[in-house]
């Protein structure tokens, strides 16, 4: 980490720092209340079918205003937009902690995810942009993915800890006193965007922001609804299908307009269509898969709070071992080979616990070993994903690339876990009873979730071409470094043939 930090010009030594904050405390809330639910329905008194939108609104903003986000950061300044999604976390936080009614804390937590679709692009985008191609550039990717799964796993255990010791109002609450924290670095240590290297400042699409934020929404509120509605109810096909359709509408405004929230020609490059298309199949699978085992070990084997979210703890360390190996190699090997090499260990990992999942199960062969399998895989993307996500982007455009690549994860997240509650449901109910239907039906959820993740590395090989040769810094990249431009790969290799 230090030779990362070192790579960077004076006056942004804490940029790593708070990047890395950022993904930890984004992935941190969508786990961290989870397991303080009952105890925030027994404070607030929330009726039983209203307590799962202390888990939704959050999803539901942060997932549908990913796009807008990251195009923010290109229009009003990474920096700028950093710091605003700083406070609107922090404050929502503040409120939800302490929140005296059900519908307080629902609004605070769709206040928080509106924070974190600011900040979770902006980081991205901000790693790209001041981070130098190659080995520096890998090890902050490797850093940054290894902190989003570590806030998802450690949200699990922090979750429990904080409701036993300080009462359900503390997982709101801790957020607070890190966002000040960081605060009081931002300035001082993210450098400010340089516009002189883009030229003019691109303009907001409004047309395009408020049909990809009404569509995504839409996408997000049909699908966390199956679960109470049901997949042939007319309120979730209702909702679904009008998302649908906003976002079709979307593509095709966004052919017609000068500047667009999303240009789809981001999607014709081959690295960036692998990307993404990886990235929404495998967090379809990886989400899922990390329900499943959080409620196998409670509801199954019967771990409590806390225990369940020490046993994360393995899977964390696997996906920091999996970021190293990856930022080690994919200058050799190409982001097209660790995605694929990546995806099928993860893929193999979650059919580990497919095979292992029973109600005898133990520790070490039915959530360790295919932890340990499943983690260092999914660690070892991580780097190529962001890599290959903003290959060739244009400076101005890394916002709407990150962006791109978060809503993805986040609509794959909301697909993977919809379907999979159904399917888990549908396979534990073929006449077993109690325990045995419940492994029964996360076992057949653990196969759907690795096949989605071997595809998901297969189509990322095929789409990013594996036997391409690894990407490298263009010569005229060297040349404009301290301008701060970035020369598309693509052009620089025309004008040199």
């Amino acid at each position: 980490m230090v030779d990362t930090v070192n790579s960077l010009k004076p006056g942004a030594r804490w940029l790593l720092p708070v990047l890395l904050t950022v993904q930890f405390l984004v992935s941190l809330d969508m786990s961290v209340v989870n397991v303080a639910l009952p105890a925030i329905g027994t404070g607030l008194g929330f009726d039983a079918g209203a307590l799962a939108w202390v888990v939704n609104a959050y999803a539901l903003t942060f997932g549908g205003l990913l796009m807008l986000g990251g195009r923010l950061a290109d229009v009003a300044g990474r920096r700028r937009v950093l710091v605003v999604g700083f406070v609107v976390f922090g404050l929502a936080s503040l409120v939800g902690g302490l929140a005296q009614a059900p519908g307080q804390l629902v609004a605070a937590r769709a206040v928080q995810g509106v924070g974190a679709a600011l900040l979770s692009p902006v980081a991205l985008a901000l790693i790209t942009v001041n981070f130098p191609a190659g080995a520096a550039r890998s090890r902050a990717l490797g850093l940054w993915g290894a902190a989003g799964a570590a806030g998802g796993a450690v949200g699990v255990l922090a979750g429990g800890l904080l409701t036993d010791w300080f009462g359900w109002r503390a997982v709101m609450l801790v957020n607070v006193p890190v966002v000040v924290a960081v605060l009081a670095v931002v300035r001082p240590g993210v450098p400010a965007d340089d516009r002189r290297a883009s030229g003019s400042r691109p303009r907001l699409d409004a047309l395009g922001a408020l049909l990809v934020t009404a569509g995504t929404s839409l996408l997000v509120l049909g699908l966390v609804r199956t679960e109470t509605h049901g997949w042939t109810a007319w309120q979730t096909g209702g909702v679904l299908g009008a998302g649908v359709v906003l976002l079709a509408v979307f593509a095709l405004v966004e052919t017609r307009v000068r500047q667009p929230l999303l240009r789809l020609g981001l999607l014709t490059r081959g690295p960036v269509l692998a990307a993404n298309v990886f990235a929404l199949l495998m967090s379809a699978g990886q989400f899922a898969a990390f329900y499943f085992t959080s409620l196998y070990m409670q509801q199954v084997l019967g771990y409590g709070p806390t225990a369940a979210g020490s046993a994360f703890l393995p899977f964390c360390v696997g996906v920091v071992a999996g970021s190293v190996i990856a930022a080690r190699t994919v200058g050799r090997v190409g982001a097209g080979v660790l995605l694929l090499v990546g995806g099928l260990l993860g893929a193999a990992g979650i059919a580990w616990f497919a095979m292992a999942v029973a109600v005898d199960g133990g520790f070490l062969l039915s959530v360790l070993g295919p932890s340990a399998v499943a983690s260092v895989g999914i660690g070892m993307c991580f780097v190529p994903l962001g890599t290959a996500a903003t290959e060739g982007v244009a400076p101005e455009e890394t916002g709407m690339a990150s962006g791109l690549l978060n809503s993805a994860r986040q609509v794959g997240g909301a697909v993977g876990l919809g379907v999979l509650v159904t399917v888990a449901a549908s396979a534990g109910g073929d006449g077993a009873e109690g325990a045995e239907g419940l492994v029964d039906g996360y076992a057949a959820a653990y196969w759907v979730a690795a096949g989605l993740l071997a595809v998901a590395a297969l189509a990322a090989g095929a789409l990013h071409g594996v036997g391409a040769r690894p990407a490298e810094t263009p010569a005229g990249e060297k040349d404009s470094k301290n301008s701060g431009e970035r020369v598309d790969p693509d052009v620089s290799r025309s004008t040199q043939g």
